[in-house]
């Protein structure tokens, strides 16, 4: 059984007092659901892995919803994952890496090369780079503008798996990766993120992560091992906004350039008021009698495909997180990397 117990180790950001008091909120808040396996492993390919071949998936634009958009996804004998716009003939592919991290504010923005080479709302993609064990990709898209689906991540995530998930061509053996020492950040509103090393032996990704929302959502917390079968359950959960939000989007939203053509609808996201939800949260994350959403789609498709930022190989070991956010995860992921803290298994 996983313990609050824990060291924070070294903090790259943040006050330390900070720090301290949101570690004990975190730890009087109670755990809802635990899916830890009792393998050291998480059950993928020892070896590297890509897709047998190309797939695609299409649909209406994240930020210009009246427009089809359409990834590709294909087979890659290169390390890592790459996204190559092809409206762009004249710049390299990007690599999905800390490095290219461009902004968080809303959602993560990788970017290489000039400000038209990038794509937004990636990390609904990347999480499926340690969510399916994929090491090897390269996703090709006309447009920095990703498709918005009603199921969250599940469209991409079947359309790979009918691809099919294989060893790559190369024949080497997958890379994996954890943090030298216990390493935090804090933010300035209570919230932190802290990664553990590996124990000896270990193979796999477990996570622990936490939301406090003042509405409807109120206070939820998942422990869980990342796995296929737990990656895939938590693919399904939408992205979330207020009624408030929604409202705006809806109405003077159109005198704001990165909301003037949102495509958010009632069936693509989650709309949350003060006492209830404006439209019908998933049934498959309902739990005694709450449901938890937005905490697996924090956990599977934000923090996680902030980790998939991390080079060398999968992230394995422990990661905590408490009230964070996109800026908190990429802020976290590019000190780990400036500071050189990640260490080969």
């Amino acid at each position: 059984m996983w313990s609050s117990e824990f060291e924070t180790g070294r903090l790259l950001a943040g006050n330390q007092d900070d720090l301290s008091r949101a570690v004990e909120l975190w730890r009087e808040q109670p755990i809802d659901d635990v899916r830890t396996v009792e393998s050291m492993s998480d059950g993928f390919s020892r070896m590297r892995t890509t897709i047998a071949h190309e797939t695609s998936v299409t649909g209406p634009g994240t930020f210009a919803g009246k427009f089809q958009r359409t990834l590709r996804f294909k087979p890659s004998k290169r390390p890592g994952w790459w996204i190559k716009r092809t409206d762009q003939t004249e710049q390299l592919p990007i690599e999905v890496a800390a490095r290219n991290i461009w902004t968080a504010a809303r959602n993560i923005v990788l970017r290489s090369g000039n400000p038209h080479n990038y794509l937004r709302m990636v990390e609904h993609i990347v999480a499926l780079r340690n969510g399916l064990g994929i090491d090897d990709l390269v996703l090709e898209t006309d447009s920095g503008d990703p498709p918005l689906f009603e199921r969250s991540s599940m469209d991409i995530v079947e359309s790979l798996e009918e691809a099919g998930i294989v060893d790559s061509p190369s024949g080497s053996e997958a890379q994996l990766v954890t943090v030298r020492e216990p390493v935090s950040i804090c933010g300035d509103r209570g919230d932190f993120v802290t990664l553990l090393p590996a124990p000896q032996g270990w193979r796999k990704l477990r996570m622990d992560v936490s939301i406090d929302w003042k509405s409807v959502i109120g206070r939820q917390r998942i422990v869980f091992d990342v796995t296929r079968d737990n990656f895939v359950f938590g693919a399904a959960a939408r992205t979330n906004a207020t009624e408030r939000q929604m409202a705006l989007v809806k109405t003077i939203g159109w005198l704001f350039a990165d909301m003037r053509n949102l495509g958010y609808t009632r069936r693509n996201i989650l709309i949350h008021g003060k006492r209830r939800f404006v439209n019908e949260p998933v049934a498959q994350f309902n739990l005694n009698g709450r449901n938890f959403e937005p905490v697996w789609h924090r956990a599977t498709l934000d923090l996680l495909a902030a980790i998939a930022l991390l080079e060398g190989g999968r992230f394995v070991g422990t990661a905590i997180s408490y009230r964070a956010g996109h800026r908190l995860d990429t802020r976290f992921m590019t000190l780990i990397e400036l500071k050189d803290l990640l260490v080969r298994v």
